[in-house]
């Protein structure tokens, strides 16, 4: 990932919106796609989106308990079912144009409060547990979730960020019966207050400044997951108060306004404890991760003892709920990849898993059934995005779905949706229409179709895919992606092949990382290619280093081990220092005959000048120091400002090729763009050999791009060759450009300036040119293509592609630039100033060692002037 100084700002700024990203970016061109639910003013949004928001999936994802212990009301495919325990038949009870979540069933029975998520925002709605009538109970565009009614059935304790974007637990008065849809201005007041039509809701959560150096968390406290006492008198909550790292432990008090929160249980959680408070008041079941890398059930009691584990596994147990006897409890588990429904005794831990075999429909529905072909008519895996008349995305049953984590509202009413198939599969939609759409990466053409389902009926239609460019000799491979790291999924090498294959990949690199003090995907470290690979497809498990004030670091083909702790840099806790620094981490990967590269380094362009923004990321000095291999120039970062820091660095006579990585997390339900959205195509032929690819990509013969297909040439050399002139001439280059979505801008830069722009016509999707170019001293050429906003299927900031450079020496005199060195001498000069004013060293011969090497660096650029 990247450094506290980027990363905070990037993350706040898409809490704010991609168009206050991009307005500060590079190319100060305005994005039309914002994240989804914008009113969450938080930072790192595609975390606590995953983590804590309800997610659509193609399995259960949330259950409540009938008052009689008989039945089950769940969440899946974006509605509620409910289910008998014991039957095999699920029938739907909710309907319209909403993805539905969360149900809590009312002590009397009578009444399901549930999160609906519709109009852009998460409200709550209240449904009839025997008409199915359903009306909305708080409509305020805020995000509202987690409702639990109290135990006489008078309230509902819910989350909401209606008070400044931020989650605080809320509680509202329900009528007994009847209720009307809320109207007028219901933003909070503070007072902790609002506009209801029940009433007053009351904010009981105390909006605070913790004044602490948090990193993936607010500075202001939150608070999560509220659960009643049996006598409806106090709660349990999660919140941060007091750490820096996690979601906090857990908190009680009295279910009013201003009351006093008391510690029950101190745990670092990560968005999905969710305890549940016994009917017997004295025991609460929650998940944790304690000491493991996967949440599993534990309970500990409500005056706050010594917890235990319930369940075990190397697989997530989580949103469980007691039954009202307490005899039982019903959970969701990723156990067998996708989610699923168990119900287990507490007793004796025998447990039953709930199947819907049979669904019975509240709307008219019929059979889609598409299949994916080459032009050969053999089944090709795709990505597979199906959308309904109400904007809704629709996936088989058995489907894991995922959803971006952005979009236009001028365009789609909801985020897009979509799936992978290995060539054919068949889901139920409502009847009416529906448009499909179908790829298979940025190296093929993009297939629209619209077909219309009627009511008790089966439709088929077959997708005919074709290459877009061909490339033979190149191979595609995205260099960061995180199989397992938090989501409602568990992924294992076969599901990230599978991934893979959909998206015409040849190599993915599963960076082991941390998430807090976990590391999921730990135990499938080796040094060689996972055994799920083939000729045609590598796996391999490397590393990503997190450090939160250098700036993260992909180190691949590691031969031995994986670096440990694996993090430096975080506050408060025992790996606080500086040190280990990047280019000591460097230093150890290359002793592994490792790769090493910056992963998404910048969202702006970065100015030593401005001291009221830190600047900490170590790129200049590692690169000075010869440690990085690559940069992921095309990466979870802006494009256009990450090249501008890499022209410099060209502008000095360092030579670096791009990569690219997506950061994709694959068992995430929500994410910014699937595996490869963001990827590398590498000249090294089938079958793939590891060592092979690395050299190819560490000599620049490469090409990184989210959409954009490009060759180029110069003087008929290829990407990361070098032309050797010995005096000033007229050189020749052939490039080419294929895409799927419209190009604003295809040039070739020399020396980090436009030194052509090429027009483009048409439909602005293709070019075949010639250009003559006059090499008049030393420097370098890439070619980029990008556009100015984003495009569909491209899930991304916007679409962006770029060569690696094609170096000129002219009359043996190497590439200078005083003025870029003196810039990344000011950018070492804030690095030292910073380094030097740091409190978490731990001896000052780490911090003599890494200042040291800081002054190396300056001597290396000012060499270079």
């Amino acid at each position: 990932m990247t450094t506290v100084a980027a990363c905070r700002i990037r993350r706040v700024l898409r809490a704010l919106g991609a168009s206050a990203l991009l307005l500060l970016s590079a190319r100060g061109a305005a994005a039309q796609r914002e994240p989804v639910l914008r009113q969450i003013k938080l930072p790192h949004n595609y975390y606590y989106r995953e983590m804590y928001l309800p997610q659509v999936t193609s399995g259960p994802s949330a259950v409540t308990w009938s008052p009689d212990g008989r039945s089950l009301v769940y969440s899946m495919q974006g509605r509620l079912w409910r289910q008998t325990i014991g039957d095999s038949t699920a029938e739907q009870v909710t309907t319209g144009p909403s993805y539905d979540y969360q149900p809590d069933w009312s002590p009397d029975g009578r009444r399901i409060v549930y999160v609906s998520y519709r109009n852009d925002a998460l409200e709550l709605w209240l449904l009839d547990a025997t008409t199915l009538d359903a009306k909305p109970l708080l409509a305020d565009g805020a995000v509202n979730l987690e409702p639990r009614w109290s135990p006489d059935g008078a309230r509902i304790a819910y989350v909401s960020t209606a008070y400044e974007g931020r989650f605080h637990v809320w509680t509202v008065g329900v009528p007994s019966s009847g209720f009307r849809v809320p109207s007028g201005d219901s933003a909070s007041d503070t007072l902790g207050t609002r506009n209801s039509a029940h009433g007053t809701p009351i904010r009981l959560t105390e909006d605070r400044d913790s004044h602490l150096p948090r990193y993936y968390y607010s500075v202001y406290d939150h608070y999560l997951s509220p659960t009643w006492s049996p006598d409806g008198k106090s709660l349990i909550l999660v919140s941060n108060r007091g750490s820096i790292w996690g979601t906090g432990g857990f908190w009680k008090m009295e279910a009013k306004l201003g009351a006093p929160l008391v510690p029950v249980h101190d745990e670092e959680t990560t968005w999905r404890a969710s305890p549940d408070w016994s009917l017997d008041g004295k025991r609460v079941l929650y998940s944790s991760y304690l000491g493991r890398q996967w949440h599993q059930l534990w309970l500990t009691t409500a005056d706050g003892g010594d917890p235990f584990q319930l369940t075990y596994g190397d697989f997530d147990v989580t949103s469980a709920r007691w039954s009202p006897d307490s005899r039982r409890i019903a959970y969701i588990s990723n156990q067998e990849g996708n989610t699923a429904l168990y119900v287990m005794d507490v007793t004796g831990g025998a447990r039953e898993k709930v199947v819907p075999r049979r669904r019975v429909y509240r709307e008219p529905v019929g059979r889609l059934t598409v299949r994916v072909t080459d032009s050969a008519g053999r089944a090709l895996p795709a990505r597979v995005s199906v959308t309904l008349a109400d904007g809704r995305s629709a996936a088989p049953d058995d489907a894991w779905r995922y959803a971006d984590d952005g979009f236009d509202r001028h365009e789609r009413s909801f985020e897009v949706g979509y799936f992978h198939t290995d060539g054919s599969s068949t889901l139920t939609v409502p009847s009416g229409p529906v448009k499909i759409e179908v790829t298979h990466g940025p190296a093929w053409r993009m297939e629209r179709r619209m077909v219309t389902v009627r009511a008790n009926a089966s439709e088929a239609v077959t997708v005919e895919l074709r290459p877009l460019m061909a490339l033979p000799g190149w191979t595609a491979g995205d260099l960061h992606v995180h199989m397992n790291y938090g989501g409602h999924y568990r992924a294992t090498p076969a599901t990230l092949a599978k991934q893979a294959r959909a998206e015409g990949l040849n190599l993915v690199e599963n960076l082991i990382v941390n998430k807090e003090d976990r590391m999921p995907d730990i135990g499938y470290f080796t040094p060689r290619p996972d055994p799920v690979s083939t000729p045609d497809l590598m796996i391999v498990h490397d590393q990503e280093f997190h450090t939160s004030w250098w700036g993260h670091l992909g180190l691949l083909g590691l031969t031995d081990h994986i670096l440990l702790p694996g993090y430096a840099g975080y506050a408060g806790t025992p790996a606080a220092s500086l040190f280990p620094d990047n280019a000591t981490v460097a230093e150890l990967a290359h002793r592994q005959q490792g790769l090493v590269g910056y992963v998404h380094p910048f969202d702006t362009d970065p100015d030593p000048a401005d001291t009221t923004t830190p600047l900490t990321n170590g790129l200049p000095m590692d690169v000075a120091l010869g440690r990085v291999d690559y940069m992921e120039v095309v990466g979870f970062s802006d494009h256009l400002a990450t090249s501008k820091v890499w022209y410099r660095l060209l502008n000095c006579g360092f030579r670096i090729p791009t990569g690219a990585g997506t950061d994709a997390m694959t068992n995430f339900a929500s994410l910014r763009g699937p595996v490869g959205m963001n990827r590398v195509y590498v000249e090294s032929p089938l079958p793939i050999d590891r060592r092979r690819w690395y050299a190819g990509l560490k000599a620049g013969r490469s090409f990184a791009t989210n959409g954009p297909m490009l060759r180029f040439t110069l003087d008929g050399a290829g990407l990361g060759s070098e032309l050797t002139l010995s005096a000033p001439r007229t050189l020749t280059a052939r490039l080419a450009l294929r895409s799927n979505v419209p190009i604003d801008h295809l040039q070739l830069i020399h020396n980090g300036v436009v030194a052509a722009e090429i027009p483009l016509a048409g439909d602005r999707t293709r070019a075949d040119t010639t250009i003559r170019l006059r090499a008049e001293a030393s420097g370098w050429y890439v070619l980029r293509a990008y556009s100015d906003k984003a495009i569909e299927p491209v899930l991304d900031i916007y679409p962006f592609g770029t060569t690696s450079p094609i170096y000129v020496t002219v009359a043996g005199k190497p590439v200078r630039s005083a003025a870029d060195a003196d810039f990344f001498l000011r950018w070492l000069a804030r690095l030292t100033e910073a380094a030097q004013a740091h409190g978490g060293w731990n001896s000052g011969e780490e911090k003599r060692g890494v200042l040291q090497r800081i002054h190396q660096a300056e001597e290396e650029f000012a060499r270079r002037r």
